[in-house]
């Protein structure tokens, strides 16, 4: 019992060692800015649901079309309507985070059990779980969410359900190749042996222990997709529609006024995408870098 603990500290100590002290100071920077990241997403959110903005993000002020930044109050200047950038950027969160949430959720919950299913069970669970795996893998994402739009015209939740659904082969195949390497180290077979069960051997040695890192990059990466995803199907007006505001459709209806000069409009809400996007990318590159580095130690 002794040895086996001692085993299971060893795999599991990812998050009981200090965080800073297995970071690099390159991987610490990833972090620190994906964080940064990270929270002003959710502080923005906040602010947007709970309509604490510096401007109605409608308020149509037609003595301020194309106000530069910093005129009169409006900190990133005004659009094409002369309504305010910083309040449309804030409430423009709101298009893509719960529908990632749900993409997130759907992909991270449902991958898990398959993994699970094929990696700790195996047989016919492993057989019929790959299977559906190949099933999803063999649909071309776009493919999938361009028919949908076209036939259903859908909500930004049903696209998201599709993008979950998409990585649950992903989740399942990172879930499997864990507990594998767990069997090929006997650990699974000791924690049976010594009478632990299946419950136990599966939520906390595995998943807690050994898989929270990869569900947490997996996480990272799959709100940085849904942003991509959100903000290119409201460019394209299949998404968010005016006058509701995206970070998508305001790159859009600023890109109307692009050859007139009025660079702002358009490249604001394009900043916010790219350095989001960046944050999220960098988040999880970074906490892989740690994970992995520790994991070859």
């Amino acid at each position: 019992m002794k040895r086996y603990s001692q085993y299971t500290l060893e795999v599991g100590d990812l998050f009981d060692v200090p965080f800073w002290k297995k970071a690099g100071p390159v991987d610490f920077l990833y972090v620190g800015y994906g964080l940064l990241v990270v929270a002003l997403v959710i502080v923005s959110y906040i602010l947007g649901a709970t309509h604490i903005l510096p401007y109605d993000p409608q308020e149509i002020n037609l003595g301020l079309l194309m106000a530069p930044p910093n005129t009169e109050g409006h900190l990133l200047g005004t659009d094409f309507m002369g309504r305010d950038m910083l309040s449309r950027i804030i409430i423009g969160i709101q298009a893509y985070f719960l529908p990632g949430l749900l993409s997130i959720a759907i992909a991270l919950v449902l991958g898990t059990c398959f993994g699970v299913l094929a990696g700790y069970w195996g047989g016919g669970l492993d057989t019929t779980t790959t299977y559906i795996n190949n099933l999803l893998n063999s649909f071309p994402r776009l493919v999938l969410i361009l028919l949908m739009v076209a036939a259903f015209k859908p909500d930004i939740y049903y696209i998201m359900i599709i993008v979950g659904v998409t990585n649950i082969p992903v989740v399942a195949s990172m879930v499997k190749s864990k507990i594998q390497f767990l069997r090929q180290k006997n650990i699974i077979e000791a924690a049976t042996a010594l009478g632990l069960k299946n419950a136990v051997i599966i939520f906390k040695h595995i998943l807690w222990y050994n898989c929270r890192s990869v569900l947490i990059i997996q996480a990272t990466l799959g709100m940085a997709e849904a942003i991509l995803i959100e903000t290119s199907l409201s460019y394209l007006g299949f998404g968010v529609q005016e006058p509701t505001p995206s970070w998508g459709n305001m790159v859009q209806a600023g890109a109307n006024y692009f050859m007139q000069g009025n660079f702002w409009p358009s490249t604001a809400p394009a900043l916010a995408i790219l350095f989001t996007i960046m944050g999220f990318h960098l988040l999880g590159d970074g906490l892989n870098n740690i994970f992995e580095g520790e994991s070859k130690r």
